[in-house]
């Protein structure tokens, strides 16, 4: 389990296929911290260390999790959020993130609100997934409050300190985006289908 308080940034160093399955090699401040069958979430993707190698390591994504997140769409030099699994001991900052992304969406809009940033998102509208307007949502591994929803989109403001210590500082309209809906409303939208 994840909280999307981000740790730091890794950056891609190659990628390699594997059937249809792809191996990520990822450098990162803390790669020498890992160990193998560790969790670690890649804008926001819950991946499982299979090696290291000084401060390398490697992770594998399988076909699934391609189709559903925007891991395909990585090049060697790209950097990635990372955060590792939450500690049993430790305080709980963000909200509930499982590192299993629901979707991806696209980024439609960014503004500069002089002392925040506010980004526009826009998903499938056949999606059953829903934002409730002060909840959360997981934006490639960013724990966020929505500020504005609609059927199929909704807004982030993002503070000064993300802004710098995340992927959102390079982050360009229609660059695609993992999300993970909050799971509360995920249990509450299947409950009220039964």
């Amino acid at each position: 389990m994840f909280t999307g308080i981000i740790e730091a940034t890794g950056v891609v160093e190659a990628i390699e296929t594997a059937g249809s399955n792809l191996v990520f090699t990822f450098s990162a401040a803390f790669s020498q911290e890992l160990k193998p069958d560790q969790s670690v979430a890649h804008n926001g993707i819950c991946l499982t260390v299979t090696e290291i190698a000084g401060n390398h390591y490697k992770v594998t994504a399988i076909e699934e999790t391609l189709k559903r997140t925007n891991l395909g769409q990585l090049q060697v030099g790209d950097k990635v959020n990372l955060e590792r699994c939450m500690k049993t001991d430790g305080r709980f900052d963000g909200h509930i993130v499982q590192g299993h992304v629901d979707e991806t969406a696209t980024c439609t809009s960014i503004s500069d609100l002089n002392g925040s940033w506010e980004f526009v998102f826009e998903y499938q509208p056949s999606s059953e997934n829903v934002t409730v307007e002060k909840g959360s949502i997981c934006v490639n591994g960013v724990s966020l409050t929505v500020v504005l929803t609609e059927r199929n989109r909704f807004s982030v403001h993002v503070i000064p300190y993300t802004y710098e210590h995340t992927t959102f500082k390079t982050l360009k309209i229609n660059d695609q985006v993992n999300l993970e809906f909050d799971i509360v409303g995920k249990y509450v939208r299947r409950m009220m289908q039964v």
